[in-house]
């Protein structure tokens, strides 16, 4: 794709105002670092609050399409998770599945109102998603996305008292709240989470108001525009899967270390595409699981590097790799036969032709700071 094939999000011409360095990213062209720099950027985020425009993902509504049939009964057709059971106010991770049980997309779906549900999905995956779930949902449910709304993410430690200033609201939510509310004199949908592992909101705004509230959240000196460098390394070191590397068609949610996004309703009706295959997994039949790795020596492990037991016989492969500058060391994230799936376990990564020593590590590598009560 060429540049000039590229979307632009409704922030473009501010993060070029900013200095920004704009790269190819799902469709778009995306800030990967602002003037500071990636490092500066990542710490930035983890001592006080980062500001990211993720407007390249989707969003949309999903409501019945009859006045009948529930749009969350319906939309559990194409998901795993207990989206029947979910509460007013609140979101739920999810994956959307195929049927042999690999994931599609994952993605955050919410009840923010009486408005049907509003579910958030990955911005390279999301025209794949909403036709998906526009024909299977057909007559009992209808997709309506919404293009001319934008997306922005204040994520960090005192990401809540900047936000409490414009919208008191938000102090009194905690993680995976979601709500509609009235903000910077607009409708919006907030949501207390993020890919960051801090504390954090997302914030979904009508485009023609994104560069207005976007240049408010600035002013304030604890808050600084950050790329999609620092947002990758950030997420890294909270253990979180990146959809098209840690997760794809071929990995199921089970195999990902994500069986929290298979509802416990759901997993007892056994209703879902992939049933049988995420029912024998959870029952122990896995030939391949997620784990965390340290890498204790040499360069980082990049995505692609193979990973070895002792004897250097290749096991599995790394799927998202780097330096953490909060961990303060190389870490990867990959897949290995669940034998080797052992905090603790030594392996090797195989980096440029030569093994380095690595080691099975807990998830997260950085602690999360996300706010679960107040």
């Amino acid at each position: 794709m060429s540049t000039d094939d590229l979307k632009k999000t409704p922030l473009f011409d501010a993060h070029v105002a900013a200095g920004a360095r704009m790269v190819p990213f799902a469709g778009y062209s995306m800030p990967v670092q602002y003037k500071d720099g990636v490092l500066k950027e990542h710490l930035w985020t983890r001592e006080h609050a980062g500001l990211f425009d993720v407007s390249h993902m989707g969003q949309a509504r999903i409501r019945s399409a009859n006045g009948e049939t529930s749009p969350a009964k319906s939309f559990e057709k194409v998901v795993s998770a207990d989206y029947q059971g979910l509460k007013a106010g609140k979101q739920r991770y999810g994956v959307l599945l195929n049927a042999q049980g690999g994931i599609i997309d994952d993605l955050m779906t919410a009840r923010p109102d009486d408005d049907g549900l509003f579910v958030v999905v990955n911005g390279a995956c999301k025209d794949n998603d909403y036709k998906i779930i526009a024909e299977t949902l057909a007559g009992e449910a209808t997709v309506e996305r919404l293009e001319d709304r934008a997306l922005l993410a204040l994520q960090g430690p005192e990401a809540a008292a900047v936000l409490a200033a414009h919208v008191p609201e938000a102090a009194t939510m905690v993680f995976m709240d979601a709500r509609a509310v009235t903000a910077f004199g607009v409708p919006a949908i907030i949501s207390r989470s993020g890919y960051t592992g801090e504390d954090g909101y997302e914030i979904s705004v009508p485009a023609s108001d994104a560069e207005r509230v976007w240049n408010t959240l600035l002013e304030d000196e604890r808050v600084r525009p950050i790329g999609l460098g620092a947002r990758d390394s950030l997420r890294l070191e909270a253990g979180l899967p990146l959809y098209g590397h840690d997760l794809d068609e071929t990995v199921s949610p089970i195999e990902a270390g994500l069986n929290f996004a298979v509802g416990k309703s759901r997993r007892e009706a056994g209703d879902f595409l992939g049933a049988e295959r995420i029912t024998r997994e959870l029952g122990g039949e896995l030939a391949r699981v997620r784990v965390n790795l340290k890498v204790l020596e040499g360069a980082p492990a990049r995505e692609g590097a193979e990973i070895a037991d002792a004897d250097g016989n290749v096991i599995g492969k790394v799927t998202s790799g780097g330096f953490g500058p909060s961990f303060g060391g190389a870490i990867a994230i990959g897949f290995v036969p669940p034998a080797y799936a052992v905090i603790g376990e030594t392996l090797k990564v195989i980096v440029r032709g030569k093994p380095a020593a690595a080691q099975v590590v807990a998830s997260p590598f950085v602690p999360t700071r996300y706010v679960r009560k107040l």
